[in-house]
This record gives structure tokens, sequence and C-alpha cells, in this order.
């Protein structure tokens, strides 16, 4: 099977591909590289597209038909929820023009499987934890955007033969490998470890929140069950049902508060500084955990790893990396 991976030299992405390749996959990854670092994917073909652009439909269909590609794995996206407030024009120009290219160039080409990165930013508030048919309603642009996605999936494989699933990340940590770590400091872990590094206090944002000690409660699952699940999800979507549609939460069901994430970063990187807490940011709720019941019971896919191996492996991989530098 030949799996067309756009963002794939992206942080997940890069761990997509690699558990692609490590099967036995052949790959394509279609990358502008705004975000992503083309070392990730060794010697696996990349090419440079901007999905947002005009002309990215023909660009995109051209290379599904030069490398007879079976399937793809659409995990490029804006995602910072901060600048979707900011910026939520270019958001949804980014986001769903994003998709309606990658859409369109399926079409053409005859791919009819397609696995959507989303985020469990579309139910905005809802009670935790959240199952799959809670009701959405997203709290930032960032979420709309998403969600919309889902819509255009949903609708485009009622009337093409298209069948997708989308996954609903929760928040996404760890590495399997240094060479794949996370290196982006608009994430929190990163973010926390970065500044630990400095001698500069980690951030909190807000501690005002209905939680018990006021901070933000997250699902944080790891990276490379992340990656196990797109697999399972491209290999449900080979085999015959009746829904040509699906949406499953990416999580585990444990909820951690902002503050005891970053007291467990603060020990693993040997340091005593006390967390600085900041105004709340625009958009975030206050609690958000996954019901992964459905996705266990339909794709057999359950998370390996607890959040203190999450946070492990981000540090090792981080410490392997400035260890490595010249």
């Amino acid at each position: 099977m030949t799996v067309l991976v756009t963002g794939g030299a992206g942080y997940i992405g890069g761990h997509v591909v690699a558990a692609l390749r490590a099967r036995g996959d052949d790959v394509v990854v279609v990358d502008d590289l705004s975000a992503g670092d083309a070392s990730r994917i060794g010697d696996t073909p990349l090419e440079r597209i901007d999905l947002a652009a005009p002309d990215a439909p023909g660009a995109l269909g051209a290379v599904m038909l030069d490398h007879g590609v079976d399937a793809v794995i659409h995990l490029a996206a804006r995602k910072q929820v901060a600048e979707s407030v900011d910026r939520p024009l270019w958001y949804y120009s980014q986001n769903i023009g994003g998709l309606l290219g990658v859409l369109e160039a399926a079409a053409h080409a005859g791919v009819q499987r397609i696995v959507f990165s989303s985020t469990a930013a579309v139910y905005g508030q809802s009670r935790t934890p959240v199952t799959e048919d809670a009701a959405t309603s997203p709290a930032n642009p960032y979420g709309e955007t998403k969600l919309v996605g889902e819509w255009m999936l949903r609708d485009q494989s009622r009337t093409a033969g298209l069948r997708a699933i989308s996954l609903r990340y929760f928040n996404v940590a760890g590495a399997a490998n240094p060479r794949l770590g996370d290196t982006a400091e608009s994430n929190v872990v990163p973010m926390v470890f970065a500044r630990l590094e400095r001698g500069e206090p980690p951030l909190i944002f807000g501690d005002d929140y209905d939680t018990a000690d006021g901070t933000c409660i997250r699902d944080y699952v790891h990276v490379a069950d992340v990656a196990d699940a797109h697999l399972a999800a491209l290999d449900s979507l080979a085999a015959e049902r009746a829904e040509p549609y699906r949406v499953y939460n990416l999580g585990t069901g444990a909820g951690s508060s902002v503050r005891h994430l970053v007291e467990i970063m603060t020990r693993l990187a040997g340091s005593t500084i006390e967390p600085s807490v900041q105004p709340r940011r625009a958009g975030d709720p206050a609690v958000v955990v996954a019901d992964a019941g459905r996705i266990a019971r339909e794709l057999g896919w359950r998370p390996r790893y607890d959040l203190e191996e999450i946070l492990a492996s981000a540090w090792a991989a981080r410490a392997d990396r400035s260890t490595s530098l010249p």
C-alpha cells in the first residue's frame, strides 16, 4: 500500500511516517516545511506543496497519480489556539482550504481512503470524559476549522465513494526517538522544558479555573500511540463496513492538571524553579478528557503509555539532542 502523508515532516507526521515504513508501506510526504523538518523523514520521498495555494489540487493530484497513492493521512494544518483567535480568517483559509485541496485531488486521482487529523477542540466546554456523541461547540477558531473539516469529509463520503475517519486528538506529547522529538516551543511540553533549561520559570496560563488546583486539566497521549492509531484507522478503512465515515477520540481517558504536568517536568529536568502563573489564554476550556472506549472496541487501539512515561520520553529525546549537537 502507498500512503500519502500531508504534514509528514512535522512532529506527529514524522512518527506516522516512521510507523508506516516500519511495517513495510510505501510512503510519500507532502509538506511545505513551514513548520516541518525534512530530517525527520530520512529518504522518504518529499513533495513541497502549500496545500492552501490555488494550484495545490492539481499539484497534489499529480503526486497521487505519479506515486500510485492508495490512501491519504491528512495531518497538515495550523493548530495554535491563541494564533487562531488573533487570525481567524487565515486559519479558515489554511485549514479548510488545505483540506479542500486534498479532497479535490483525491477525487481526481480516485483515492477513496482518508484519515483526518481532527482535535478535541471541537468539543469546547463539553462535560468530561467526553464521548464522540457529545455536542460539538468549539471555543476557538482552530477548533471550528477542524469541525468544518469533519463536515466536509462526512458530506463527501455520502456521495463520492469516499471512506474516511476523523481522529480527534487530545494532547499529544512524548517521543519515540530523539530524531522525532517535538521542538515547537508553542507546544506545552517543549515550551516548559525550554524555559527550565534557560533557568526561567515555566508558565501556567490561568490558575482560577473550576478544577482541583485551579489549572486546566488535559488528557495527554503518547505520540507513538497516536501513530499506531493512524495505522489502525487506515487498516479499518480497507475493510468493508457499512459506515463510510467515522469519528474516534484519541486519548487515554486520564486527566492531568497543567500544574501536575509542570511538577513532573521540573523534576525530570532536575530543577527547583517554581512556575509563573499568567492570565488565562483566550479560547482555553477548563477540562478536556477523552472517553476512548469506541476506538478500543471498534479498532482494537489502546494507549500503552502513562503521563510519566510520556514526559520521560520527551525529556530523554531533548537531552539526547542537546548532547549530540556540534
